[in-house]
């Protein structure tokens, strides 16, 4: 069965950064594209990045573009998303998904999620 973990969350103070990752197993990680998805409290979850199978295709969020970068490495089957001048708006749970066919940010077109990593940006 298709496995997606989290990892890399935390507390980080405004203007940190964090480094998430997601750990794809059990199924041909170079098949899918990946996105990373976040849910605040008494908030829908919202598509922040995608990338495409081997890195060709990329899309932000507007709310993050500038400060985050998503990238992969097939060969450890993991995905990054490397988050900078963070602020308490990024505050949420972190999902990664995987997704069979283009980078998409819209959460209904992935069957495959983690269980979700926490970052909360408070000083």
């Amino acid at each position: 069965q298709l496995q997606l973990v989290e990892s890399g969350g935390g507390l980080v103070q405004p203007g940190g950064s964090l480094r998430l990752s997601c750990k794809g197993s059990q199924f041909q990680f170079d098949y899918y594209s990946i996105g990373w998805f976040r849910q605040a409290p008494g908030k829908e979850r919202e598509g922040v990045s995608c990338i495409s199978s081997y890195g060709a295709s990329r899309d932000y969020a507007d709310s993050v573009k500038g400060r985050f970068t998503i990238s992969r490495d097939n060969a450890k089957n993991t995905a990054y998303l490397q988050m900078n001048s963070l602020q308490p708006e990024d505050t949420a749970i972190y999902y990664c998904a995987a997704h069979p066919t283009g980078c998409a940010l819209g959460p209904d077109q992935y069957a495959f999620w983690g269980q979700g990593t926490q970052v909360t940006v408070s000083s």
